[in-house]
């Protein structure tokens, strides 16, 4: 166990629930272009990875295409559809006021990623923010970890990447941290064990004990 010095936060399906609207918005402008051919499961694997490499796997052909089409979609409904976890704001305002760096490493556009914090009320408590505008390689490339680290000055050794994806759970091992998945992940518990993060959440309060160095 260590004492961690510097938390690193995806976003999405982590501290921000938006999977019902990222479901959604991937089966309206998919529904619009290829009918009927995917479901709510279909789409599942889609949470995570950048639209683009989403949209490029499907058809090359109509990804920026695709792509708008998302967005659009997905702002005009942002807002309404979106809610904090549980116990995570509060989580985050404690880490804060224990004296935590704190970050976010998230595959969104800053836009976004600022529109979240906004709702969450909480975009003051991060000491940085790394989106999809700011590297050149998205998570599970370790390149995001590296450059959030760099900028609030944190060593590998002493930083935790928290996610509900194996994209997070992935890319913190490749950039050498420790890593916390979330059992609230859509993708489900059983599914992030097999990449062996270091630690599984069950509720976001569980990280005040490991910070600490202390067993959950």
């Amino acid at each position: 166990m260590r004492n961690y010095k510097a938390l690193l936060f995806d976003l999405d399906g982590t501290l921000l629930d938006t999977n019902e609207l990222i479901i959604e918005s991937f089966l309206h402008v998919l529904g619009e272009t290829f009918p009927g051919k995917y479901s709510r499961e279909h789409v599942l694997p889609f949470l995570g990875p950048p639209l683009y490499e989403t949209f490029d796997g499907i058809d090359p052909t109509l990804t920026e295409t695709l792509t708008a089409s998302y967005r659009k979609w997905n702002l005009e409904r942002h807002d309404q559809m979106v809610v904090p976890f549980e116990g995570g704001v509060d989580t985050l305002r404690q880490l804060k006021q224990d004296g935590y760096k704190m970050a976010i490493v998230s595959t969104k556009r800053r836009e976004m990623i600022d529109r979240g914090l906004q709702l969450m009320e909480c975009a003051t408590l991060f000491d940085t923010i790394v989106g999809f505008e700011d590297v050149t390689h998205t998570k599970p490339d370790p390149e995001p970890i590296q450059i959030a680290l760099q900028r609030i000055g944190a060593n590998k050794e002493d930083a935790l990447m928290i996610g509900d994806n194996f994209h997070d759970i992935v890319g913190g091992q490749r950039a050498g941290v420790d890593t916390a998945a979330v059992a609230w992940s859509i993708k489900g518990e059983a599914h992030l064990a097999t990449f062996n993060p270091t630690y599984m959440l069950h509720q976001m309060s569980d990280l005040l004990d490991i910070v600490k160095g202390q067993h959950i």
